[in-house]
């Protein structure tokens, strides 16, 4: 059977053979998942309810599939249209179909297609038209056993300015067979190995100013070891104008690889061939392989940002909510003032004011009336300073405050990344029309401490402020990437239907910015929702959305009890008759009586409970975790945000001190920890524990509350050193 014999079903067997064996599961496993993406099945209601038919996998690995499946499907329909062109040409032999359908990545189907690419007008092309094919021909086989080349050469000469004379012959026969060379597959093949093993990354400054770049201004490292942040530092670097980078490559093993596997034992045509192959490598293969392994060396250290990015925005986004808090949010500023706003344990904001506590104005005794009066008023419980400008004076203040109250009020340093931009987005004009920009800034601040999820997901993940050089990064695959990890962190705490903005509820697992919309729509016309199947009444919400976005929604003092939790509609009968073989009542979710379900189902047996309730083992584990804890929160068992009463300043500290800090970012060399002094201090990697770890991620998350001591300090540059091993 021919290769094109193949049917579609082959085609896919072979996918389903691949991500068998990358992803290690068991074949009926990975078939299912296929078929689930492949009716439109999100990836959050997979890994939720759909867990017996891909063997519980996690929506990490859930999306790894996904994305991998993607690019199979596009590497499959490129070789076909590959194949297609080919064959128009009448050039498609066996041999070459078969070396593009087995080809595994799609760098080695261009290769294969190089040599029939219709090209730009090059040396080649031209020595074509002038009729030297023939004579490249000659040159390339190496088979002339008398006579000479320029003897070969001279039919080609016409005398005329296109080929006057011998030698113009030949340099046009060797600009052919070069750029033959340079389409050989397999030759191409060879000296990416020599690349991969050999080539060194090099950097040189580019002009005579000292920069942040200074680091590279003479740094050379091979492309095998270099690290992610140091393939984006100097493409940074270059990109403005401090760095010129290039890859070095041994240029003599090259050209003896190529001539290993190109020379043939000729003595006639030996010398114009070793022409051939140095002009190959050094015009036509070593730049495109060089601009080939920048490219790639880029799109492997995106991918690494970008999953720094997903790792750091994730605990980020499930950070403990500050459940019933009435938050005073204090947006910090100069000269315009610091903007103030109160809003109550719901998100709800109840009053606004703008005091002038900070230089030039320095209106202290005025700013302390107005904060006491709120506090009072509101019985505000914690105030949410933002961390940007004017952010250390603004502690200052509120820590006189603080201790002139009777009252119990704490503060928080809250990180104010992207505030500015929900502040003067569509979105936020929308929810407070009659609210000045600032204004809404300071709302969003306390809203950020109360539930940092609800109010982050109303802005670009770009702007949250955890990434490395995301802003150097492909915009669709990072927007791609961290709207997946919002997804996920959304779907597994749930959202509560009736007092969710749209933003939050676009997140939502088979919702889309529309359908969320319509569901705010209709509950501002007919009031709260009483239950998951009036989800059916909101226009544009069909059955596959509703399948989709129903476990996820939750419904407080709803008619029915499941409806608050992540027990899925469709397991609804299932999770009575579990109560009924239990000898458990409805009513007693809701008493908390069901504290010693788990001990009766495993005295039954998993197996057999969950047979006999209709559903899978996992599907069962779920079902009894949520009747024992109906509303619960995930983030609830997270360490809690850390409120302070005093402040501490960069001058203060000194090396030894022993310190708790909140981790604000994870990059690829190590951690960034607040301690409560307007300054960050970096943990490196080689300080973050007593063995030798890959990754700060193996050690520590964004959002975690850590021990660290005090390796230096420099004050004048605003720098900090911490260590979390030991003392130090």
């Amino acid at each position: 059977m021919k290769q094109s014999d193949l049917s579609q079903g082959d085609v896919n067997r072979s996918m389903e053979k691949i991500l068998v064996e990358e992803f290690q599961l068991e074949p009926r496993y990975e078939r299912n998942i296929i078929t689930l993406i492949d009716e439109g099945n999100t990836i959050p209601f997979i890994a939720r309810y759909r867990k017996e038919l891909t063997g519980s996998c996690d929506e990490q690995v859930l999306r790894a599939i996904s994305d991998r499946l993607t690019y199979l499907r596009n590497l499959d329909k490129r070789k076909e249209e590959v194949l297609e062109v080919i064959k128009e040409q009448g050039k498609l032999a066996d041999a070459l179909e078969e070396a593009v359908r087995s080809a595994a990545t799609l760098a080695e189907v261009e290769d294969l297609y190089r040599p029939y690419k219709q090209k730009r007008r090059t040396r080649a092309t031209v020595a074509r038209e002038r009729g030297l094919a023939r004579l490249a021909d000659i040159l390339y086989a190496q088979e002339l056993r008398q006579g000479s080349m320029e003897e070969a050469a001279l039919p080609f000469v016409d005398g005329a300015k296109d080929v006057p004379d011998v030698q113009a012959a030949l340099e046009g026969a060797i600009d052919i067979v070069a750029e033959v060379l340079s389409d050989d597959a397999a030759l191409r093949k060879q000296l990416r190995r020599l690349i991969d093993r050999g080539a060194v990354l090099e950097s040189k400054a580019a002009k005579d100013e000292d920069s942040v770049y200074g680091t590279y201004y003479d740094f050379a490292q091979p492309v095998s070891k270099i690290p992610p942040h140091r393939i984006l530092a100097i493409n940074r670097g270059e990109k403005e104008g401090y760095l010129k980078a290039s890859i070095q490559v041994d240029d003599a093993a090259a050209v003896a690889v190529m001539g290993r596997m190109v020379l043939k034992d000729n003595a006639i045509t030996a010398p114009y061939m070793r022409a051939v192959i140095k002009d190959a490598w050094q015009r036509l293969i070593g730049p495109s392989l060089e601009r080939e392994v920048r490219g790639n060396l880029t799109e492997g250290a995106n991918e690494q940002a970008i999953r720094m990015f997903g790792q750091n925005l994730k605990p980020a986004l499930m950070q403990p909510p500050l459940h019933g808090k009435v938050v005073l949010g204090l947006d910090p500023a100069y000269r315009t003032g610091c903007k103030l706003a109160v809003v109550d344990a719901t998100g709800k904001a109840l009053d606004t004011a703008v005091i002038y506590p900070t230089p030039p104005n320095n209106q202290v005794k005025e700013a302390k009336k107005i904060v006491k009066a709120l506090i009072a008023k509101y019985h505000v419980e914690v105030i949410a300073i933002g961390n940007g400008t004017a952010s250390k004076e603004s502690e200052l203040f509120v820590v006189q405050v603080i201790g002139e109250l009777q009252e119990k009020v704490s503060y928080m340093m809250v990180n104010e990344a992207g505030a500015s931009v929900y502040s003067a987005s569509k979105l936020a004009a929308t929810e407070f029309p009659d609210y000045d920009v600032s204004l809404r800034s300071a709302v969003s601040i306390a809203r950020r401490l109360q539930d940092p999820m609800a109010e982050l997901v109303k802005i670009d993940p770009k702007a949250i402020g955890v990434g490395q050089y995301q802003h150097d990064m492909p915009a669709g695959r990072l927007d791609e990437a961290l709207k997946g990890v919002v997804e996920d962190c959304v779907n597994s705490v749930g959202v509560d239907v009736n007092t969710a903005s749209p933003s939050l509820l676009s997140y939502v697992a088979g919702l889309t910015a529309s359908t969320s919309q319509n569901i705010c729509d209709y509950r501002m016309a007919n009031g709260a929702f009483a239950g998951r199947t009036q989800l059916k009444k909101v226009r544009g919400l069909g059955p596959k959305a509703y399948e989709q976005c129903a476990g996820f929604l939750r419904i407080p003092g709803g008619k029915q009890i499941l409806d608050n939790t992540a027990v899925h509609p469709e397991s609804y009968p299932a999770a009575k008759k579990l109560l009924l073989i239990l000898g458990f009542a409805e009513k007693d979710i809701a008493g908390g009586a069901l504290s010693g379900m788990d001990d009766k189902i495993r005295q039954s047996g998993e197996a057999r409970v969950a047979e006999q309730c209709g559903i899978g083992v996992p599907t069962l584990r779920d079902i009894a975790a949520e009747l024992q804890k109906p509303g619960r929160d995930i983030r609830d068992s997270l360490p809690k945000p850390v409120l302070r009463e005093d402040v501490m300043d960069i001058a203060d500290l000194k090396p030894g001190m022993e310190l708790t800090g909140t981790v604000r970012n994870v990059i690829d060399f190590g951690a960034f920890v607040d301690i409560g002094v307007h300054q960050d201090g970096l943990v490196h990697i080689s300080r973050m524990a007593d063995r030798y770890i890959g990754h700060p991620s193996e050690v520590v998350k964004v959002g975690d509350i850590v021990k660290v001591h005090v390796l230096s300090v420099d004050v004048e540059k605003n720098r900090i050193s911490f260590s979390m091993v030991g003392g130090g």
